[in-house]
């Protein structure tokens, strides 16, 4: 069994004009072994906005794939049933805090580790669903501020900064968290850009758009790196 994590920074289908797919929502479908994959959209970092989930069926609708919503705010009995078919899980954004709360309590975060164990899977994250995965990230969840946030399913070691070139000030307060210690070391990713995972392990990092990066950023106590050493990763453009 294999299990592939896909974390975008930003972008894919969430972002795009017209709500059409993008490079790597192909990536991330592309990465489904059996033919005509069951994709489900996880909606609930965003309260299962009505608005947010019409744009993933327009946006996936024209690909000929299979398609499903897991709802958790109403009908989640049988809407985590159903899901549990799904081949591709794509997690959108939204409040990282919330969707890893209701996750955990209907037992989705339990789902997936068995689907995990059972058979091959794709998980996808955006932003706050891909921040998700991880032991801790940066997060704007609980007020108009970032703050750092040490919380997440744990699918993944280490810590998440999504949109790390979309917002002014994420990267600076990303990087000077983990210097600080507030985070644990990990990954800063742009817009447009991901990284995709295979059983737990970096197996690559992607770019949909041009200029998009992601960097390892680690704590180091050498009096020539302030604390902390943010070190680019190799993009492979799509």
């Amino acid at each position: 069994m294999t299990t592939h994590i896909v974390t975008l920074g930003g972008g894919g289908f969430s972002m795009s004009p017209n709500a059409t797919v993008t490079q790597l929502d192909r990536y991330l479908v592309g990465l489904a072994t059996r033919p005509n994959p069951l994709v489900c959209f996880v909606p609930t970092g965003s309260a299962d906005d009505p608005r947010y989930i019409n744009r993933f069926l327009t946006a996936f609708g024209p690909m000929g794939l299979r398609t499903t919503v897991l709802t958790l705010w109403e009908g989640a009995r049988a809407s985590v049933r159903q899901a549990r078919e799904a081949d591709v899980f794509v997690i959108g954004g939204g409040s990282t805090v919330n969707l890893d709360a209701l996750l955990r309590a209907h037992r989705v975060d339990t789902m997936f580790a068995e689907i995990a164990a059972e058979r091959d899977v794709v998980f996808g994250g955006i932003a706050a669903g891909a921040s998700v995965f991880f032991e801790a990230c940066t997060t704007d969840s609980f007020g108009a501020e970032i703050e750092p946030w040490r919380g997440g399913l744990g699918m993944l070691t280490g810590s998440f900064c999504p949109h790390y070139d979309g917002e002014e000030d994420r990267a600076p307060f990303y990087t000077n968290a983990v210097g600080a210690g507030l985070l644990p070391d990990g990954y800063g990713v742009d817009d447009g850009a991901a990284l995709h995972f295979v059983d737990g392990k970096l197996t690559r990092a992607l770019a949909e758009r041009r200029g998009a990066g992601a960097w390892r950023v680690s704590a180091n106590f050498s009096p020539v790196t302030s604390g902390v050493v943010a070190e680019p990763l190799k993009m492979r453009a799509l």
